[in-house]
């Protein structure tokens, strides 16, 4: 996660009063509001009220799934039938009523989920109420509240600085300009902001819906239905069966009404029955419940998705960027030598000094902290909070005793505090190469002041006190998770702000690919193209700024991949913000949580794989059901548009398509879209789409029209065994359909279409089902008829379906070379 790189922390030790402020301002600075100035704000509607919400309201949930453009279509053509009757040809009104609560219920699972894991994983201010800092949530947060402010803190309301200790604070998610702005007392802040560097407090001014930026937060933080490549995908698909339904949909609607004028009533049945059929009304609502199936799993496993698109985007990603620590790396780490460079420096008890005064310590100094406790009588004269331009902290002590000199003492990385070939950088390099986290302290003649205004390496007066050689833990499931994203053509690399060296010894602790040239990002070039070339051969990378890692991912997101980032902490905002998918840790800050598409609460790395399962779930199996659905559509619109060429009554009535329907696609794609499903997401949905359901509705379509017109030679005017020979042919032609997309075959999934067939088969039987559905086989010439048309078809079907998996082979087999070529 966020290497909070080779520095004490991330908090200054305190905030210095605002020289502005008058005393009784500094005074209710410090005190903040009364529990009856709270109250009496409460009462007034001065609270920020803006909703923050994970998801839709339930009302919401069940207007979104009940009042669709489809289900208008299809309520009409109900309303029709119950007209005309009988109440069989109306059973495909139940199936869009038994869909929607499907959806409906699968929706209100997903949203209590994504509620209850919100609530763990919001941010939560700290306001001073009576003299007294607590944390509260941004909900409770009222007019003229004072709000303290560390690194990474969020912004949740407008406000006005009271104090500040070398604040910085990032406006870019609200302005696009990306270098973090220094404030002092009197500046305003804004909500959607977040603290860079420093702390401070300032005073709520706006709250609520007054608050800038309140309704673009609101609105960004709002569930949404997916908005992705696989739903943009499916509008697509929709879009063009619109624009094939409407003329066939009228042309249908002249003919029958012209063929059966002699009985109105069956002509009305049959255009029903030709019209209900070509609408894909589960397809888009499976896909939302495959996504709400995939919110609770992982909520299961503590994953907060804060955008649905994200359980889609991880399965397309091909390279996911790691920080080291908090991610290969446990984030407890633990002192394990102090190697004195000046042996007259008080090392031990400076680092006990800088320890006890840091409010907020990173982990790196909570290392410390543990090791070397706060001596007595030392005072902070002056101090300056960790800067991730910096990369280091400092602070002026003053050591007990009228003798005790007053010094500056810096803490950080130490290629920032000192030259470049200065003798103690190799005896870092020997550790680091060990994999081992250095941090160097040094004693500065200057002022602290002085040590901000330029660079360390290039002062004077800077004197080698001590190294801290801090040892990392290696995480346990980082090894599983890195072979796992191996396994599936996911390329890894590890962007860290740690030296270049140890991030190298750790990656090798991992045999993880490339971990024996880890380069330097200080050598890195500006130049976009060359940066790209070195982002695809190299997999490890150390010192790596926040600018950097922006620049990194936006590098490999121009040669076409799909990036993920992790990330914990304030500097890998940037990248995350920038990245395709964007994962925080739980316990990092709040900044990275806001900007992040995933947020792991339990900080545990190997969830990743299991996002990455669900999203390819949810991709391949909506896949293998829009193969189903859009099959349907086709042989509808193609049954129509024969029906009108030969002027002859539609074959079905809506009872047995219905039927068919459900047997077919209904029931089977129900399953399948929740079904485990490996395979890895791939682009150009659509096109392979159409590849199998052009061929296979006009398959079906040419079979079952050619059994209708052999059956009606047969039977000459007996409508209802033609229909039931037509049938028979559908039926069979759309289960070969559904034998091919069940693969590759599972004991269930080959009982799944078994349980079909032997259901229709029970159909055909049964004497009370045989006249609920009108169906009755008569003779034998007719049935065996149906039954070759219907494995001509199936057969042709299964050549269709050969020539698609060599071009889709071919096409996976392009991509991977080309990956290859572009890493070498």
């Amino acid at each position: 996660m966020a290497e909070q790189v080779d520095t004490v922390g991330e908090e200054p030790v305190a905030a210095p009063e605002s020289q502005d402020a008058t005393a009784p301002d500094r005074a209710r600075a410090v005190q903040g509001l009364t529990a009856a100035e709270v109250a009496e704000r409460v009462a007034a509607g001065q609270v920020n009220d803006v909703p923050v919400r994970s998801s839709r309201s339930i009302k919401e949930i069940v207007r979104g799934n009940l009042f669709t453009r489809i289900n208008a279509i299809v309520g009409v053509l109900f309303v029709i039938i119950l007209a005309v009757g009988p109440v069989q040809d109306a059973l495909f009104g139940g199936v869009i009523l038994a869909n929607t609560l499907i959806g409906v219920i699968q929706e209100v699972r997903a949203k209590r989920t994504l509620d209850q894991l919100a609530i763990v994983g919001e941010s939560r201010p700290t306001v001073r109420r009576d003299g007294v800092a607590a944390p509260v949530t941004a909900e409770q947060l009222v007019l003229d509240d004072i709000v303290e402010l560390g690194p990474g803190d969020k912004i949740a309301v407008d406000g006005t600085l009271v104090e500040t200790a070398d604040l910085e604070v990032d406006e870019s998610l609200l302005t696009g300009e990306a270098d973090p702005v220094v404030k002092q007392p009197g500046d305003p802040v804004m909500s959607g902001s977040f603290v860079v560097a420093g702390s401070g407090a300032f005073a709520a001014t706006r709250v609520g819906r007054d608050a800038y930026a309140a309704q673009l937060a609101e609105e960004a933080s709002k569930f949404t239905l997916i908005s992705s490549e696989l739903r943009g995908g499916i509008n697509t698909i929709l879009k063009f069966v619109t624009y094939a339904i409407i003329p066939a949909g009228i042309a249908l609607i002249i003919s029958q009404l012209t063929v059966g004028k002699d009985d109105m009533p069956e002509a009305i049945r049959r255009m029903v029955a030709g019209l209900v059929p070509m609408v894909p009304e589960g397809l888009v609502l499976l896909t939302s419940v495959a996504f709400a199936v995939g919110v609770v799993r992982l909520g299961k496993k503590r994953c907060l998705v804060q955008e649905l698109p994200a359980i889609e985007g991880l399965a397309r990603v091909d390279v996911v960027c790691l920080d080291k620590t908090g991610t290969l790396t446990e984030t407890a780490m633990d002192v394990s030598e102090i190697r004195a460079l000046d042996p007259d420096a008080p090392a031990e008890a400076v680092l006990g000094v800088l320890g006890s005064a840091d409010e907020r310590p990173n982990s790196s100094m909570q290392a410390i902290i543990d090791a070397y406790p706060a001596p007595d009588g030392w005072t902070v004269c002056d101090s300056s909070p960790f800067s991730s331009a910096r990369r280091w902290s400092g602070a002026t002590l003053k050591p007990p005793g009228p003798d005790g000199e007053t010094a500056t003492w810096l803490l950080g990385a130490p290629d920032a505090l000192l030259p470049a070939g200065h003798p103690v950088l190799e005896q870092v390099d020997e550790r680091g190469a060990l994999g081992l986290r250095v941090l160097l302290l040094v004693r500065s003649t200057g002022t602290l002041r002085e040590a901000l205004d330029r660079p360390l390496t290039e002062a004077e007066g800077v004197t080698p006190a001590a190294l801290v050689i801090i040892e990392q833990r290696i995480r346990k499931e980082a090894p599983a998770t890195l072979r796992y994203f191996a396994d599936q053509g996911v390329a890894a690399k590890v962007i860290s702000g740690d030296n270049a060296l140890s991030v190298g010894a750790v990656a090798r602790g991992l045999d993880f690919p490339g971990a024996e040239h880890p380069v330097d990002a200080r050598t890195l070039p500006e130049d976009p193209e060359e940066l790209a070339d070195i982002a695809e051969r190299n997999s490890v990378f150390g010192r790596v700024g926040p600018q950097q890692k922006r620049a990194l991912v936006q590098a490999l997101q121009s040669r076409g991949h799909t990036v993920a980032m992790t990330g914990d902490g304030v500097n890998d905002v940037l990248a995350l913000k920038d990245s395709d998918i964007g994962v925080a840790m739980g316990d990092g800050s709040p900044a990275t949580r806001s900007v992040a598409q995933l947020v792991l609460l339990d900080n545990n790395f190997s969830v990743l794989p299991s996002v990455v399962a669900e999203g390819r779930r949810v991709i391949g199996n909506i896949e293998r059901v829009a193969n189903l659905f859009l099959t349907k559509t086709v042989y509808s619109v193609l049954l129509a548009i024969l029906v009108v060429v030969a002027q002859v009554p539609y074959p079905f009535l809506p009872r047995h398509l219905t039927l068919i329907g459900s047997l077919s696609i209904g029931i089977p794609a129900f399953f399948l879209a929740l079904a485990p499903n490996a395979e890895r997401a791939r682009t150009g949905f659509v096109k392979r789409v159409l590849r199998f359901a052009l061929p296979g509705g006009l398959l079906a379509a040419a079979a079952t029209f050619g059994s209708y017109l052999s059956a009606r030679g047969t039977y000459d005017g007996n409508l209802e065994a033609e229909t039931s020979a037509a049938t028979l042919t559908l039926f069979l032609v759309a289960l070969w359909a559904l034998a091919i997309i069940a693969r590759p075959y599972t004991w269930w999934r080959i009982g799944l279409v078994l349980t079909m067939a032997a259901s229709f088969g029970v159909v055909l039987v049964v004497p009370f089902l045989q006249e609920f559905f009108q169906l009755e086989l008569v003779g034998v010439r007719a049935p065996w008829v149906a039954v070759g048309f219907a494995a001509v078809a199936g057969l042709l079907l299964e050549a269709a379906w050969a020539v698609l998996r060599r071009r889709t082979a071919a096409g996976d087999k392009a991509d991977d070379d080309m990956r290859a070529r572009s890493e070498q």
